[in-house]
């Protein structure tokens, strides 16, 4: 057996017992009378999915047929499969791995928890799209006007962009900013059909021209380390070196933290936490 023969054996079982444990009810349809086997049938699942009911037959007996990933995709969501298993039929498909959804992890509990435990460290859980989903009292102190931003705003790409009055404002954005939109935009390029990410983009180029020059540019970059330097309306200069941590339970966030890179930031962060007002 060929590997790909191998896969499409894979690809047949999988989907097999993927639509045996989907109940009629759980999608809404009745009950009916004489089912032999668990589950849906596959005129069931071909139907929920908008597809040839010749075709999902064929794709479930593991048939050398072409599939597209909008076919997948509808599959994946009849099937209600979750991120692990719709890559996986993405792989045994033989199509790209499609992106997980920008959100498809919620902070949990354990992660606010390590968010705290890091003290004056500040630090942000974010999703591939700069949104801040969950921080610490450290990088609230430090970042209010993203914190305290209404719903969509609440990112440090459009707050850089566009509120450049902030509490505490970039000094070096002539190196990092272009840096940040060429990381976004390499993101950007797993969710271009997203009419979510691209309503951010529109709405960020028309408060931006300095946003729409540098997405005009069409670069591309990898996160990674950077350091940074912010001059806070109340102490000043403040270094900082960031480094991120990827999650393996919310699939495209991170965890950024801020490590003091001198005594000065070290100091102001111990005032500003004994100090400061925590931002909401």
């Amino acid at each position: 057996m060929t590997v790909a023969e191998a896969k499409r054996t894979d690809l047949a079982a999988f989907l097999r017992t993927r639509r045996e444990r989907i109940t009629p009810e759980m999608v809404d349809l009745p009950p009916g009378p004489r089912r032999r086997t668990p589950g849906l049938r596959r005129e069931e699942v071909a139907q929920l999915a908008g597809v040839g009911v010749t075709w999902y037959t064929w794709l479930e007996q593991g048939r050398p047929i072409n599939v597209s990933s909008q076919v997948l995709d509808a599959v994946s969501r009849t099937l209600m499969l979750d991120s692990a298993e719709r890559q996986h039929l993405y792989r045994l498909a033989g199509q790209p791995e499609s992106p997980p959804a920008v959100d498809s992890g919620q902070v949990t509990p354990e992660m606010q928890d390590i968010l705290d435990q890091l003290g004056e460290l500040p630090a942000v859980i974010a999703n591939s799209r700069c949104d801040a989903l969950a921080w610490n009292a450290a990088y609230a102190r430090l970042f209010p006007e993203i914190v305290d931003a209404p719903e969509g705003e609440r990112n440090s790409l459009w707050q850089s962009c566009v509120r450049q009055s902030a509490e505490t404002m970039l000094l070096n954005r002539a190196q990092e900013l272009p840096r940040a939109v060429a990381i976004f935009r390499g993101a950007y390029s797993r969710h271009a059909d997203d009419p979510c990410w691209q309503d951010f983009v529109r709405r960020l180029s028309a408060e931006s021209a300095e946003f729409a020059q540098l997405w005009a540019s069409q670069d591309v970059a990898d996160p990674g380390p950077r350091v940074k330097a912010f001059k806070h309306r109340t102490l000043g200069e403040l270094h900082f070196s960031t480094t991120s941590f990827n999650s393996s339970v919310a699939p495209e966030t991170r965890l950024i933290v801020y490590t003091s890179i001198d005594d000065w930031t070290r100091t102001a962060m111990t005032w500003l936490m004994t100090h400061g007002e925590i931002a909401s």
